[in-house]
C-alpha cells in the first residue's frame, strides 16, 4: 500500500466517524421503512459523520447520502444475519450491500423512480452489484477534507461545480456518481438540464427551445434525487394510512415539555 493510499484510508476512517452531538428522532422506524421500500427505489440519508458536513455544505441541503434498494437479489440471508437490501458506496470499504438497520436512527427519504418495468429495475440492480467491492475515490476524501481546515464561503451558483471532484476512474466510486451512472445505463432522467436556444426568423419573435440533456455523473448530489421531477416521495407514516386524530398532542405545559 503507498503512503498516499495508507494517507486516504486513515483520513476516510477519521470523516465517517460520526460527530458525538448527533441526535434526532428518526424521520420512519426502520420497520416502517422497511415495509414501505421497493426494489429499485433511492434512500436518502442525513448522516452524523464530518464527511456528511461538507457534502452538505456543498449542496446546501439535508442530504449527504444515497443507496439503492435491491429488495430480495442477493436471495435469502445466513441464519442469523439481516437481509442487505441496499447498495451503497462507503468512504472505508466501497461499494458494499448493507441491511437496512445500517440507517437506524437516521433520517432517511424514499425516492422511487415512476414508471420503471420490472426489466429495467433488475438491470438497475445488477448494474449496482456488479460494481460492488470498488473502492471510493479518495482523490474525493482529500477534495473535501479542504473544508474542515477552513470552509471557503463559497458563492451558492459554485457550489454544484465543486462537486465534480474525484479523479474520475472507473475503478473508483462517489455515492450518488454510482447512482447516476447506474439510472443512465437504463437511460433513466434523474434532473433535466435545460438548455436554451435563441432562434431568430425573419418577421417573427425570437423564439426559445428546451433541449433536455442528462448531466454528466459526475455533477450529482444526493439531493437531485430529492427534487427530480421524475422520482415520486414516499414517506412511510402517510404510505401506510396516517390519521392525525390518532395522535396524542397534548398541549405543552409551562416548562415547554408535554402536559
Amino acid at each position: 500500500m503507498s503512503p498516499l493510499h495508507y494517507l486516504g484510508r486513515r483520513l476516510a476512517a477519521f470523516l465517517a466517524k460520526p460527530r458525538e452531538r448527533y441526535s434526532h428522532i428518526p424521520t420512519s422506524p426502520t420497520n416502517l421503512l422497511a415495509a414501505t421500500l421497493r426494489k429499485g427505489d433511492v434512500v436518502l440519508v442525513e448522516g452524523s459523520s464530518r464527511f456528511a458536513t461538507a457534502i452538505k455544505y456543498l449542496t446546501q441541503s439535508t442530504w449527504s447520502h444515497a443507496a439503492l434498494c435491491i429488495g430480495d437479489a442477493l436471495g435469502p440471508p445466513p441464519e442469523g444475519e439481516e437481509p442487505r437490501v441496499l447498495v451503497d458506496v462507503d468512504v472505508v470499504e466501497g461499494v458494499r450491500t448493507i441491511p437496512l438497520s445500517t440507517f437506524s436512527g437516521l433520517h432517511t427519504r424514499i425516492c422511487r423512480p415512476v414508471g420503471l418495468e420490472a426489466a429495467e429495475i433488475d438491470a438497475l440492480v445488477e448494474f449496482m452489484l456488479s460494481r460492488k467491492g470498488i473502492t471510493y475515490d479518495l482523490k474525493n476524501i482529500f477534495d473535501l477534507a479542504r473544508y474542515f481546515i477552513r470552509t471557503p464561503p463559497v458563492p451558492g451558483s459554485m457550489k454544484r461545480r465543486m462537486l465534480s471532484l474525484g479523479s474520475g476512474e472507473p475503478t473508483k466510486a462517489i455515492c450518488s456518481t454510482l447512482l447516476a451512472q447506474a439510472f443512465a445505463s437504463i437511460r433513466y432522467p434523474i434532473l433535466p438540464e435545460v438548455e436554451l436556444v435563441d432562434a431568430d426568423a425573419a418577421g417573427a419573435r425570437r423564439a426559445r427551445r428546451e433541449i433536455l440533456h442528462i448531466r454528466h455523473h459526475s455533477l450529482y448530489a444526493p439531493r437531485d434525487f430529492d427534487v427530480s421531477p421524475f422520482f415520486q416521495i414516499v414517506k412511510p407514516r402517510i404510505a401506510h394510512g396516517f390519521d392525525f386524530r390518532s395522535l396524542d398532542l397534548r398541549p405543552p405545559g409551562p416548562g415547554g415539555e408535554a402536559a
